[in-house]
């Protein structure tokens, strides 16, 4: 199975998320084509109502644990409320660029 297609699974599973963004940055990094190494996730849940920001993160990493030790090499998360996530507009920010490929 795809580690994207993996991560997806196990937040759905653990989060019942009203928003899902699973994105594979890897092509704007210098790894092989086809890599699944750099992810970016965006988490849109009521599970996180009352829940500070660090909790939630560790409750991400502990879903997809698997994934982190052994098949990610870089990971960013966004864990928002709904509410929070309507009043930021209801958008995910852009990652800013990588370095150059070699």
């Amino acid at each position: 199975m795809k580690i994207q297609k993996e991560i997806e699974e196990n937040l759905k599973k653990n989060f019942s998320p009203l928003i899902l963004k699973v994105i594979n940055e890897s092509p704007q990094h210098n790894v092989p084509k086809n890599s699944e190494s750099h992810f970016r996730v965006l988490v849109v849940s009521d599970k996180f109502n009352n829940v500070s920001l660090i909790k939630r993160h560790q409750m991400v990493y502990k879903a997809i644990q698997d994934q982190i030790k052994n098949k990610i090499h870089a990971f960013s998360q966004q864990t928002l409320t709904p509410e929070e996530f309507k009043k930021r507009g209801g958008t995910l920010p852009q990652s800013p660029p990588c370095a150059k490929k070699k």
